[in-house]
């Protein structure tokens, strides 16, 4: 087997140390990338979040005669999520190369491909490139594709007018041009406390909340028997769970609060705005019998994360340039969800493209194949040939 460049793992390994769980911060990491690509000359936006702890990368490798726009986008999202109860064999921040495959935090999803373009740094800005590329780097992506949203904006407010993108999320290197939406809510009922033994001096947010929670489930089950299919997911329609129920205090109180967390993932033919609008209008006419019963009630309704779907059509240009880069040709879907709905929303072709298995995403222990990053590394090398005049 061949093995990967000592300069890949050694960036994949500098990326590992800096934990970027998205509780915390991302700009030391984001900051040691902005020393790197100010050392090959390369310039660099950071877009903040309004609390100026985060940051989103933008930078563009302009093509040699200096064009700045079209040309291709490299997006990756710098947060992993938590290793807390997990049981790891190591030190999940410190890489450890064993039997074949790089274990810690994010080898898979999605560090292993960052490192593997910051290897090719010296590549990339050498090169007689006849398009430019751009490098997009994200915040916040584990909790709901947060940052991606203002970078993707920043891109079209520049006029950069990229003709493709790459999202290097783990599909084994498969060029897959297809994902559901993600959409996750928080309805949250307010009622009126009183005493068990005194039902009827209080509203019982249980109450309400669970009725709620039946009107996600009932959405859910018409979707599935009755609403579109593509059968190119495992998971052929619509699906939608509540993941969450907060609510009580006592069993002897009746509940002022209750709060239910649900999620749907569509089908790009699914129109979230209405499918949204459905859960909003129940949440309102539930809220409406609470007051009736005590004008001191309310239910908020909010959205906490979303992204559209990904459904880029076959004959897109991205996607036979990601097959001549040595991509794998497949029409299969992925039910992971990713920023690259983001990027196609915006008018840019996307295909979702990165190294290692998403199996191994998140899990103790994650790890990427080593073969996975010579595939990744070959595949970047192809598209700095194919984008050199």
């Amino acid at each position: 087997m061949t093995a990967p460049s000592e300069a890949s793992i050694k960036e994949i390994h500098e990326l590992i140390a800096v934990d970027t769980t998205s509780r915390d911060s991302n700009l030391p990491l984001i900051e040691n990338v902005v020393k790197k690509l100010d050392a090959y000359g390369i310039s660099s936006q950071l877009i903040h979040n309004d609390e100026g702890t985060k940051a989103n990368l933008l930078a563009t490798i302009p093509a040699a005669d200096g064009t700045r726009t079209g040309g291709i986008v490299l997006s990756g999202h710098t947060d992993v999520v938590p290793v807390d109860g997990q049981d790891w064999s190591s030190d999940p921040f410190d890489a450890q190369v064993r039997d074949g495959k790089l274990y810690g935090r994010g080898t898979c999803d999605m560090k292993g491909y960052l490192g593997v373009i910051l290897a090719k740094l010296d590549q990339l800005t050498s090169a007689k490139l006849a398009e430019p590329i751009h490098l997009a780097l994200s915040y916040d992506e584990e909790v709901g594709c947060v940052g991606a949203v203002s970078l993707v904006q920043k891109i079209v407010d520049e006029n950069l007018a990229p003709r493709g993108c790459f999202v290097g999320e783990p599909s084994s290197m498969r060029a897959i041009r297809g994902h559901k939406s993600m959409n996750v809510f928080r309805a949250e009922f307010n009622g009126v406390a009183a005493h068990s033994s005194l039902p009827s001096e209080g509203v019982n947010a249980i109450s309400y909340a669970l009725r709620f929670a039946k009107f996600v489930e009932e959405v859910s089950a018409e979707l599935r028997s009755d609403g579109p299919r593509d059968q190119s997911f495992i998971e052929p329609t619509t699906t939608m769970n509540v993941n969450k129920f907060d609510g009580g205090i006592a069993v002897n109180t009746i509940p002022s609060q209750a709060v239910v967390h649900f999620e749907y993932r569509s089908l790009a033919v699914v129109d979230r705005e209405a499918l949204t609008g459905r859960f909003r209008d129940e949440a309102a006419k539930l809220e409406a019998e609470m007051l009736e019963q005590n004008p001191a009630c309310s239910v908020k309704f909010a959205q906490q994360a979303g992204a559209p779907g990904l459904d880029t059509a076959p004959d897109e240009e991205i996607v036979s340039f990601a097959a001549s880069c040595g991509a794998i040709a497949t029409d299969e879907k992925v039910t992971y969800g990713t920023e690259a709905g983001l990027f196609a929303a915006a008018g840019i072709p996307t295909v979702v493209c990165g190294p290692g298995d998403i199996a191994q995403a998140h899990a103790p222990d994650e790890y990427i194949e080593l073969e996975q990053i010579v595939a990744c590394e070959n595949f970047i090398d192809s598209l700095i040939a194919r984008a050199s005049s």
